[in-house]
């Protein structure tokens, strides 16, 4: 089969042909149809973010595809079944603290790159091998909607978020960092999720506008101006009542104080998820948390049930495919695909690899 295959860091993208996936026990073959790109695969591919991922691999975290084959302990999948590559790859040999590994992309520990060893090349390929658990079915799709299916990658972040922190329809959610690609998809989910209200904040006013003229009153934006004091007053002016849930999902170059001036937003008994790349220290009031009962979670991903739900939030209209602008890319153009993808991220932007256009599966 052709894939795209990272020899080193640093190194462009080599279009091959390598040996087919073999199926085994536990495991699926999927047939690759469409392959969300990151916005910083670039940076993944030339080694500056350090993540464990170790060449030479086949990139490509999560994917849309048909099941070619599986395995023996299959008892619903079947040859043709549309499904979604879950990434997120998870040890089975310890149910309360299993090791992670993204597949195609990074392990989460020194025992998630055990397993990322062996469940090693993504999707960037006309077919791979995934377990079982992460071949997700998502019912019938037309093939050419395969690329937007993609979004579930984006998506299902912050889901991940908003299922860990508890939010329920009818709640006021604060997204925290809400103009970046998953802080977006946060917003939309929420109100997918039947939030009443989303507080989105963030340093773009632009973005910020486009997220009101996307989803209407039911979002209230707060551009950020640093002083913690002021924002923390215009959080809780934007809010129209007591703001439950706090998704926080900053990028690495937002600083410790934009995050405490959301979490002490939050109401007394609230909820609060970090999900973002911020690296300084957070300083914390102690007291005020433990008197005011506030529960402060951290959360990696999302759980394995998680596509599912999503999958039904897309089907049922509640979150809506549409709202994503999409360039595709053939395998060939794996490269292109990677630049295009840095050059043009933002809210609802999405770049997808398609391996198999052009040619039918199976």
């Amino acid at each position: 089969m052709k894939a795209a295959v990272l020899n080193a860091f640093g190194s462009p993208l080599a279009i091959e042909t390598v040996p087919d996936p073999q199926l085994g026990t536990g495991e699926v073959i999927v047939d690759v149809m469409a392959s969300r790109v990151l916005a910083y695969a670039n940076e993944v591919l030339s080694g500056a973010r350090k993540y464990l991922l170790e060449p030479p691999v086949v990139p490509g975290p999560g994917a849309i595809g048909r099941i070619s084959a599986a395995g023996p302990d299959a008892t619903r999948l079947r040859p043709g079944d549309w499904v979604y590559c879950d990434p997120t790859v998870r040890s089975r040999d310890n149910a309360l603290s299993p090791d992670i590994a993204l597949q195609g992309l990074t392990a989460g520990s020194e025992g998630g790159l055990h397993l990322q060893r062996y469940f090693h090349d993504g999707a960037w390929a006309e077919q791979m091998r995934v377990p079982t658990e992460n071949a997700v079915p998502i019912g019938d799709i037309d093939e050419k909607d395969a690329a937007r299916w993609c979004a579930l990658g984006t998506l299902l972040v912050p889901y991940g978020g908003f299922l860990a922190g508890q939010l329920q329809a009818g709640e006021i959610a604060l997204v925290n960092g809400a103009t970046g690609s998953f802080g977006s998809a946060a917003v939309a989910v929420a109100l997918g999720m039947g939030a009443q209200c989303v507080v989105a904040t963030g340093r773009n006013e632009q973005a910020l506008a486009e997220l009101t003229r996307r989803f209407g009153g039911r979002v209230r934006t707060v551009p950020m101006g640093g002083d913690e004091a002021d924002d923390r007053a215009r959080i809780l002016q934007a809010a129209p009542g007591p703001v439950d849930c706090v998704l926080d999902i900053l990028p690495p170059a937002a600083n410790a104080v934009q995050v405490r001036t959301a979490i002490l937003a939050v109401r007394p008994y609230g909820r609060v998820v970090l999900m973002g790349g911020v690296g300084a220290g957070l300083d914390l009031p102690y007291s005020w948390m433990m008197r005011n009962c506030i529960t402060l979670r951290g959360q990696w991903m999302y759980p394995p049930h998680a596509a599912v739900l999503m999958a039904g939030l897309i089907r049922s209209g509640q979150v809506d495919l549409d709202q994503f602008e999409i360039a595709t890319f053939h395998l060939d153009r794996a490269n292109e695909a990677v630049a295009h993808a840095a050059a043009h991220s933002g809210p609802f932007k999405m770049t997808v690899i398609e391996p198999r256009s052009g040619r039918p599966a199976g």
